[in-house]
């Protein structure tokens, strides 16, 4: 039996999907056996099961709704934009990208032409020099909405109208526009400072029926798609009920936790994040969605914040999503202290969710189901919802 497989001319050079050439199914099996090897033991002693991956429906491909772009100067006022070779910083053009939206790359390759056009230099990284550092997309799913960011290495463009009328000329999809100030020497892509040069300096998009904004800086999935396919797997995980409590730890924009308020009418819901922006737009994103009376954010890192909450508050439920390098030990026990007698643990690195489990596990939970999610075809990355219950007091 057959399988379709798929083709990049610049595949081998960007790295970026190294599994293009290997048949789907095969990738979700190699993603299953991956789940099954890191947590198959664990899973075995607590009696729990481990589903069956849920891949993406129909072809797996423009998925990703979020794509950036290097710049560097290419001789004779031209510039080259597109992606990093593996392993470099050398940039290699890109047309069109399989995996991408393909409003996307169009857009990106125009900031491109746009910048030649007015003589806007990109930037230098050796010499630190230059204006055009990165431009950042970022494409609605359910909406048309298209906020385009341009990271420059000065605080303000020379003639920033002149500047937007060609770009709205060039890419008349973009719906907003906005600059982001990064003067540092780093490999990082956004700074600190944002300005917006037209629109609302925002885009707005939709998860299992709320209404999200999202700003340059804000994490919002790269596959909302299948984003809506795993909160839901967490939301069902949780298994929550009227007069519950739920902490959203790492919150965010308060996606998750927004969800989980809007599918139950009577969950409350308190959302941590250290970084204030963020907290005030998950504010901003419960009152769209109707649910600020019963939606708090607290701007504030979560494990000294869970350290004085022990025994101050009571959680039914605790979801958490935290970045890929995992947790910590300190929050972990944050966790475990304040006693819920659910954990949802979002993960998009099984390695080190295997070894934040094991944690939770001596410290009085038992693990009840693992599901895999492939958010990222083509990669050998795999998400996956970790469910627990309180089983020592």
């Amino acid at each position: 039996m057959g399988f379709r497989t798929y083709t990049c001319k610049i595949a081998r050079n960007c790295g970026g999907c190294e599994w293009l050439s290997v048949p789907y199914p095969i990738q979700l099996r190699r993603k299953q056996e991956q789940v099954e090897s890191l947590l198959g033991d664990m899973a075995a002693s607590c009696g729990a099961r481990i589903d069956k991956i849920c891949g993406v429906a129909g072809e797996p491909l423009a998925y990703r709704h979020k794509a950036a772009t290097p710049f560097a100067p290419a001789g004779h006022g031209r510039i080259r934009c597109g992606f990093y070779a593996a392993g470099t910083h050398r940039i290699i053009p890109c047309e069109k990208c399989l995996v991408e939206d393909p409003r996307a790359r169009k857009i990106l390759n125009g900031v491109a032409r746009v910048a030649e056009r007015l003589h806007i230099p990109a930037y230098e990284e050796d010499r630190g020099i230059g204006v055009l550092r990165h431009a950042v997309v970022r494409c609605g799913y359910a909406t048309d909405d298209v906020l385009l960011t341009l990271v420059t290495n000065v605080p303000e463009l020379r003639g920033p109208d002149r500047v937007v009328a060609a770009l709205r000329e060039e890419c008349p999809e973009v719906t907003s526009i906005v600059q982001n100030v990064n003067t540092r020497r780093t490999n990082a892509i956004l700074g600190k400072q944002n300005r917006t040069l037209w629109g609302t300096g925002v885009m707005h998009d939709k998860l299992l029926g709320c209404t999200f904004e999202i700003g340059p800086s804000s994490f919002y999935q790269t596959n909302p798609e299948q984003t809506e396919v795993l909160y839901q797997l967490a939301l069902d995980a949780a298994d929550l009920e009227g007069g519950m409590s739920v902490l959203d730890a790492y919150c965010g924009t308060g996606t998750i936790g927004i969800c989980a308020a809007a599918a139950n009418s009577g969950v409350e819901v308190t959302g941590v994040e250290r970084v204030a922006s963020a907290v005030r737009c998950a504010e901003r994103n419960a009152r769209a969605n109707g649910v600020a009376e019963r939606c708090d954010f607290v701007a504030a890192d979560a494990t000294e914040w869970m350290s004085r909450k022990a025994g101050e508050r009571h959680f039914d439920v605790v979801l958490m999503d935290p970045p890929r390098a995992g947790s910590t030990p300190e929050f972990l026990h944050g966790v475990a202290d304040l006693a819920p007698e659910r954990v949802v643990y979002v993960s998009c690195n099984v390695q080190t969710q295997a070894r934040d489990l094991e944690i939770l596990l001596g410290r009085g939970y038992t693990l009840r189901s693992v599901t895999p999610v492939d958010m990222f075809p083509h990669t050998k990355h795999v998400e996956c919802v970790a469910s627990l219950r309180r089983t020592r007091r």
